[in-house]
């Protein structure tokens, strides 16, 4: 046994971090109440946004728990319940989710029965886009998801017992299975939440940009939490700087990788040249929007 392991001692949070988690979120739900008062159509928009980050970090760090079975990535274990923590936003989406569909008529435009009426176009997509549809798909995502989370955590909780190696195999297992049902219903989240607010708007690549966008948000929350968390020395000496730098080049393959699909579903709607396609693009280059676009341009240059 080194002398790592004999000197060091597990370090527990300080209390006064749960007291200014606990006051920012008091904080938060006040603020958030007195914007759906002041205006109530911009805070439901405000809150979806919210609420797709939400989905971002805890179910792409679920992604993350299941890459790591199913690749047999050793290197990222030590690190593996910082990321768990962030997954267990998961089953709070459940919660989260239900001011949006109260709100639903003022996020989405084929929500509206006369709207549709009107619409060849929302007609021929009715069959997708209704409110109860909807509704259930919202719920068995959300159910799936924090299945996966809670039979993850439990494996991996209950094998720090009982050292029980035959748990790691049924976590292997289960993340083969979770993987292509993660790929399907992250698809099926960024088409409802995101792309059906423009519903005579579509585009084949975006459920990979939010696939992408999702794992950098999930990466880079687990990155800033280790990096945090051992400079205060809450994490085990063995816990050495390789283990960020294996953690910051994952972030740039996926940050690269979010970048060409995202440049790849602009090129193709540039070179189409397609009516029904371009608006979306022409759309955020007016009033306020364009103000927003540069912005995001020039934070993604680096110099």
């Amino acid at each position: 046994m080194s002398n790592e392991e004999i000197t060091y001692q597990k370090k527990d949070l300080p209390a006064v971090i749960s007291k200014i988690g606990m006051g920012l979120l008091i904080i938060g739900i006040v603020l958030g109440v007195i914007a759906f008062f002041s205006d109530h159509t911009r805070a439901s928009f405000n809150y979806l946004v919210a609420f797709t980050f939400m989905i971002s970090i805890g179910v792409g760090s679920l992604f993350l728990v299941a890459l790591e079975y199913a690749a047999g990535a050793v290197w990222s274990v030590p690190i593996r319940r910082v990321v768990e923590f962030f997954a267990a936003t998961i089953p709070f989406l459940a919660i989260l989710v239900i001011p949006l569909l109260f709100n639903m008529h003022d996020l989405f435009h084929w929500s509206h029965a006369e709207a549709v009426a009107e619409d060849k176009i929302l007609q021929g997509k009715a069959p997708y886009l209704n409110v109860q549809f909807f509704i259930i798909r919202v719920f068995v995502l959300i159910g799936l998801w924090t299945l996966f989370y809670i039979f993850f955590v439990r494996n991996s909780k209950k094998q720090d017992e009982t050292k029980d190696q035959k748990l790691t195999k049924k976590n292997i297992r289960l993340s083969v299975i979770f993987i292509p049902v993660f790929a399907i219903t992250i698809t099926i989240s960024a088409v409802d939440w995101l792309m059906s607010v423009e519903p005579h708007w579509f585009s084949t690549i975006f459920g990979v940009y939010f696939f992408s966008g999702t794992v950098i948000a999930a990466l880079a929350a687990a990155t800033l939490a280790t990096v945090l968390l051992k400079e205060n020395e809450y994490l085990h000496p063995k816990i050495t700087n390789d283990h960020l730098f294996s953690l910051g080049a994952l972030l740039f393959a996926f940050v690269n990788f979010w970048a060409y699909i995202a440049f790849s579903q602009f090129l193709l709607i540039w070179y189409a040249d397609l009516p029904e396609e371009t608006f979306w693009f022409l759309s955020r280059w007016e009033g306020s929007w364009l103000i927003y676009s540069i912005i995001f341009i020039l934070n993604n240059i680096k110099f």
